[in-house]
């Protein structure tokens, strides 16, 4: 007999009960009317002890089977009534989880009396209902290996109430056939929770066929996440009294009223929307600017978040903008602010490179009937620094293609905050050979600047070419960008019950551009750094001469290793800030619609209405 079998582990699990040793069956160590009075002997509510007491070494692990302490107690008190075909007849009930058991094979009818099975959590593939006995009434087969049920269907047990089919491959149309009420006549209760059925339609029309069903269990299912659900269920299956662990008031059959009648409902779609509102904790960029920094180049910083959906849209129409490279994956359509999704793409690496388009990775394709799912990036608009940047961006995606959503679901979003860096530098004209700056990173700051270097010419000629000369053109260089964070967002808590993720994602203390360069410079190029300026300054001075030179030299010298005492601090100064910055914080909401009532549904589905109406979400 195979290990995994599971009347070996039964007949494994008997044996440990030690029904003919100490303290249980016939032995030396019972005392009887007849014996003699010895030390050896024992008292039966002694045995009784021995087999209850938490310190008891003779006491077993009996959670198997609630018959199995009952068992072992009779063991004490009528051995002779322990013949093997009683033990078989003893047991109802028998819960084996989690011990490796792959097949269920005759020697299970040798327990002609048991009428409740739990084999949660095994490796089971197949259940032959041949080798079930006729009075089970319950049959637990949770987390398990089954990819069908048609050995099961074939001839089950008459007597079946309970049926738990949760969190295996289930979810064909062969499967939905074989949930019938010619197979299951009197099937009670039924869960199906964290299978692969995605037809709604087709499975509520077999299991409207099951004619004592009572509580039904369908949570984790793809077909769960459509906005119809649950009350298109509640309304097909007007026998139901419970539905995924919850009581179904009269209100709530009252308010679903009409859903399954509905014929230009398509109960099989879901539609989700991504909410971006505020963002707190980003440095500001032009805090490092050095006050004798260079009128050009003018530099500007723009910032946006990134994610990823899944969408089974395919991108038509799309308009580009001239200032933007084509995001070929964006194919969502817009609800909240009505930006388009096709936006600038992201660099991936975080160092200082202009961006090129990378599609080759960007989507990807999850075949599932005849539907195609697609993820499309999503790119926020892009603002100028403050300290609380309000994108107020809202997406709506329609999705048919539910198994891909459920697995989308489950690996979770992907949350990417992004930096945009443009350089400005003045257009080469012939009319203003040296063009003056129209605005510096000093003026940004409100500092005084420096005087034009633009002298020449009377004021009259000023006033003439004042438009010419003050403002110059700027010509952009291609934009720099760099992934300043990402974070993960764990979706799953959307695939059972709740329907709604409100985050703060927190995606901790970011440092400026100039203090990651300057992190990023060893301590020995600093120092190398140093010693080629202190060189260049005296070569400088021996070519001028002088002790006046020398002093200078000299006193340069002594400038530079105080600068170099001063570049240090800054460095373990900049190193003391970074651990007391805000952590950068972004308000994210994913919540997938869910139809309260029928009349909703019907606002809905207007006929003049092309796409289905979601209300922005406040934060």
């Amino acid at each position: 007999m195979s290990s995994n079998t599971l009347s070996a582990v039964l007949e494994k699990h008997i044996h440990h009960l030690c029904l003919n040793d100490f303290p249980c069956g016939y032995g030396s160590w019972r005392k009887t009317n007849d014996s003699i009075e010895e030390a050896e002997t024992e008292e039966t509510d002694a045995l009784l002890d021995l087999l209850s007491c938490p310190h008891s070494p003779w006491r077993h692990d009996e959670s198997w089977s609630p018959q199995a302490p009952t068992l072992r107690q009779l063991a004490v008190l009528r051995p002779e009534r322990l013949h093997t075909d009683f033990i078989y007849k003893y047991f109802t009930t028998l819960r084996i989880v989690d011990k490796g058991v792959s097949v269920i094979d005759d020697g299970l009818l040798k327990f002609s009396k048991l009428e409740e099975l739990v084999l949660s959590a095994n490796n089971i593939s197949e259940i032959p209902a041949e080798n079930l006995p006729s009075t089970l009434r319950v049959l637990e087969l949770r987390a398990n290996r089954l990819s069908a049920l048609n050995s099961l269907s074939s001839c089950p047990p008459p007597r079946l109430q309970y049926l738990g089919l949760s969190s295996n491959s289930l979810g064909s149309h062969k499967d939905v056939s074989q949930l019938t009420g010619r197979h299951w006549p009197q099937l009670v209760c039924l869960d199906l929770s964290d299978c692969g059925f995605q037809d709604q339609q087709a499975l509520l029309n077999a299991l409207s066929t099951l004619p004592y069903l009572r509580t039904l269990v369908l949570e984790g299912n793809p077909f769960t996440l459509a906005s119809c659900y649950p009350g298109f269920t509640v309304d097909s299956l007007p026998q139901l009294t419970c539905l995924d662990a919850s009581w179904i008031s009269p209100e709530e059959r009252h308010c679903c009223r009409g859903l399954a009648k509905m014929t230009n409902l398509i109960v099989n779609r879901a539609s989700a929307t991504v909410s971006l509102c505020k963002m707190r904790g980003i440095p500001d960029p032009l805090m490092s600017v050095e006050e004798n920094a260079p009128d050009f180049p003018v530099v500007t910083y723009r910032y946006y978040i990134t994610y990823e959906f899944l969408s089974h849209q395919t991108p038509v129409n799309l308009k580009f903008d001239s200032e933007s490279e084509v995001d070929t994956a964006a194919t969502a359509h817009v609800t909240g602010d009505g930006s388009s999704g096709a936006d600038l793409q992201s660099n991936k690496n975080c160092e200082k490179e202009t961006s090129k388009p990378d599609t080759q990775d960007l989507t990807y394709t999850e075949k599932t009937c005849s539907d195609i799912a697609h993820v499309s990036r999503r790119s926020t608009s892009k603002l100028t620094w403050s300290e609380c940047m309000d994108f107020s961006d809202a997406q709506t995606y329609i999705v048919s293609d539910l198994g891909g959503l459920k697995r989308f679901l489950n690996r979770g979003l992907h949350l990417s905050i992004e930096e945009e860096k443009v350089l400005s530098w003045p257009a080469a004209s012939e009319e203003v050979p040296v063009a003056k700056p129209s605005l510096t990173v000093k003026d940004k700051k409100g500092g005084k600047g420096k005087e034009s270097p633009i002298k020449s010419g009377s004021t009259k000629d000023k006033s003439k070419d004042k438009k010419k000369k003050s403002v110059p053109e700027l010509v952009q260089d291609a934009p720099i960008r760099r992934i300043l964070g990402s974070v993960h967002v764990p979706l799953r808590s959307l695939i059972k019950r709740g329907h709604k993720v409100d985050v703060l994602c927190d995606l901790g203390a970011l440092l400026t551009e100039s203090e990651v360069e300057a992190a990023q410079i060893p301590e020995k190029d600093l120092e190398k750094k140093i010693k080629e300026d202190k060189k260049k300054e005296d070569k400088e001075s021996k070519q001028r001469g002088g002790s006046g030179g020398r002093q200078k030299s000299t006193a340069t010298s002594k400038g530079k290793g105080k600068g170099k005492k001063e570049c240090e601090m800054d460095v373990h100064t900049d190193n003391s800030v970074f651990v007391q910055l805000e952590p950068v914080t972004v308000e994210l909401r994913v919540e997938l619609e869910k139809w309260q009532s029928a009349s909703e549904a019907h606002q809905c589905l207007l006929p003049h209405q092309n796409s289905w109406h979601k209300k922005p979400f406040l934060f």
